[in-house]
């Protein structure tokens, strides 16, 4: 999103990038117009447009930006070297840890993909195999290494990220368990997965 320099100007992109995010989350993107965003934020339509070429850019902007902090994080978090088993363990709980923090980003970014132009969708679809690449080597590696037991790293990849994403739906924070005993059965689930249990004493210490 191209922003104005000065601080009034960084204000009003990003009052406008989250109230884009709250009505998409809420609306859907072809039910948000231009105006009611502006009017969310309290500025006439016509500024929006100092900020933003359209609505499709503006959506783009939230995707990319979105998938590109995650990478980002990725990066900075996640170890590169290690037991398969360690790093998968890093994986899954850095994925929940980020994504229940960003409920309505992680919505947007599933359900309005279908709403990108193609060159756009193209583009979000290369960030999001780059961030399946990181699981998908955790995995290989351990497939070679035979710590984990699994036919195809491909499909197990996208159905443990679609599992653990699905999270963010529903979670709440103060409700029957803690993220930390969550974090614990999931981890548990996912090497299941890949045919390597755990045992019960590991399953509550979270790292």
């Amino acid at each position: 999103m191209a922003r104005r320099s000065g601080s009034s100007g960084e204000k009003t992109a990003i009052a406008l990038h989250d109230a884009a995010v709250r009505l998409f989350a809420r609306h859907g993107f072809a039910a948000v117009s231009m105006r009611q965003i502006a009017a969310e934020i309290g500025v006439q339509v016509g500024a929006l447009y100092l900020y933003t070429a359209d609505k499709q850019a503006l959506l783009n902007d939230i995707l990319s930006g979105h998938m590109e902090h995650l990478l980002l994080t990725a990066g900075e978090t996640l170890p590169v070297s290690g037991s398969p088993a360690a790093r998968l363990e890093a994986f899954v709980r850095f994925h929940i840890r980020y994504h229940v923090l960003r409920p309505e980003k992680v919505f947007i970014s599933y359900m309005e993909l279908r709403n990108l132009t193609e060159d756009n969708f193209a583009a979000i679809e290369v960030l999001r195999r780059r961030y399946e690449d990181l699981l998908e080597d955790i995995l290989k590696a351990g497939k070679a290494g035979r710590d984990f037991h699994i036919t195809d790293t491909r499909l197990t990849t996208l159905a443990m990220i679609a599992m653990l994403t699905g999270i963010s739906t529903w979670y709440k924070s103060g409700g029957r368990m803690t993220q930390e005993e969550i974090e614990a059965h999931y981890l548990e689930m996912v090497n299941n997965m890949v045919g390597r249990p755990l045992a019960a004493e590991l399953l509550a210490s979270p790292s």
